[in-house]
């Protein structure tokens, strides 16, 4: 084709691009007025404007209708922004989370809130806890278990002194990075990151930097900050982390074991009603006998639900007392776990509902394991 007509025929497919635009830019904005009538609509009767349950079954009815070439997660993607953009109209929402910037918390947070909330950074995981219940923020987001190093007891120690619910769950994937301002491999005389990270990655910086210093820091994102200051230094990081803190990406996915993956968990004070597909959390005590745990665990057992995970924690209170941490299948507004709840409650000596929540489809295998 020569040069000329090739010109003609991009400008007429720009012309089309900038027609199915204008199109588009109509249909968001009378989208948009449509959202500020249901916020009105919510503010009269109190509801909350974070619904999960809506947000899912518009992505699945979505899905349902692709035909490409979209991909159901790029759908997923551009939705998520509009719908927060809709709710930026209704709300401006506060969002607490284990920071600073750039660690896999804030993704996490980031890929469930999307961009149009103000996301605060903490220091410490009792500090976005104290950050909800003070009312500062909205929600809060937390690590609560990751797939090889196990639970964050920081997280589940803090729901046994707070009463605060899980709104929602994430399943965040975990990739660590190297980062780097050296140009090579052999430039590299430190490598700094998160103790959980160094370890992740402990097979990958023997083979490839066995005789790097390797010095542990509060957080990856705190770890590419150090780095992008030093250029004979590296971080392990995820990799927004580079784009944050003008670093490059000298390795990629250099983790030990794939699949490395952390869940996340949402708390607030939000009530979320059922969507059909849920995860109910209690934490309770039992009495120091034996067989106590037994008992109270028996009526799962006997109603048919499935439980999909078990902690125990120290109470801090009384020496070789616990308290236990149980996802199970189910809403608590179901008849049959709310009969087996109450059961449980009359077997314990205490008994906490921790909240009833849409379950991440994204979760590996949670529901294959039942104890």
């Amino acid at each position: 084709m020569p040069a000329d007509d090739n010109d003609t025929k991009i400008d007429e497919l720009r012309r089309g691009i900038d027609d199915i635009d204008n199109e588009i830019l109509d249909l968001l904005n009378r989208r948009l007025e449509l959202a500020l009538e249901i916020g009105r609509a919510k503010a009269v009767r109190g509801a909350q404007v974070l619904d999960n349950l809506r947000e899912t079954k518009i992505f699945e009815r979505l899905s349902a209708l692709n035909k490409g070439p979209m991909t159901d997660p790029m759908i997923e993607d551009v939705y998520r922004e509009i719908i927060q953009s809709s709710r930026k109209t209704q709300k401006s929402h506060r969002v607490s989370y284990l920071g600073p910037e750039a660690t896999f918390t804030h993704i996490a947070a980031m890929k469930h809130f999307g961009s149009y909330v103000s996301f605060i950074p903490q220091q410490k995981i009792p500090d976005v806890f104290q950050e909800v219940e003070k009312g500062a923020c909205k929600f809060g987001v937390v690590p609560v278990e990751n797939s090889i190093e196990g639970a964050v007891n920081h997280t589940l120690d803090q729901f046994y002194e707070s009463d605060l619910k899980i709104c929602a769950e994430r399943y965040q994937l975990i990739s660590h990075d190297l980062l780097t301002k050296a140009g090579r491999l052999e430039d590299i005389k430190t490598v700094y990151s998160h103790p959980q990270a160094l370890a992740q990655c402990s097979r990958w910086l023997r083979k490839y930097l066995p005789d790097v210093a390797l010095e542990e820091c509060g957080s990856t994102a705190h770890a590419a900050q150090k780095a992008s200051g030093k250029p004979e230094t590296a971080a392990i990081a995820g990799s927004e982390a580079a784009h944050m803190y003008q670093l490059e990406v000298l390795a990629s996915k250099i983790e030990d074991t794939s699949r490395n993956t952390t869940r996340f968990l949402i708390i607030g004070r939000d009530k979320i009603p059922p969507t059909g597909d849920d995860k109910t959390s209690l934490m309770f005590v039992t009495s120091h006998i034996p067989g106590a745990l037994y008992k109270a665990l028996k009526p799962l057992s006997d109603s048919g639900i499935n439980m999909v995970k078990l902690e125990s924690r120290p109470t801090k209170h009384e020496n070789w007392s616990y308290f236990f941490f149980v996802d199970m299948q189910g809403h608590i507004e179901n008849p049959i776990v709310k009969e087996t709840v109450l059961e449980m409650k009359s077997l314990c000596l205490f008994l906490r509902h921790l909240g009833s929540y849409p379950r991440d489809k994204q979760g590996h295998g949670d529901t294959e394991n039942g104890l």
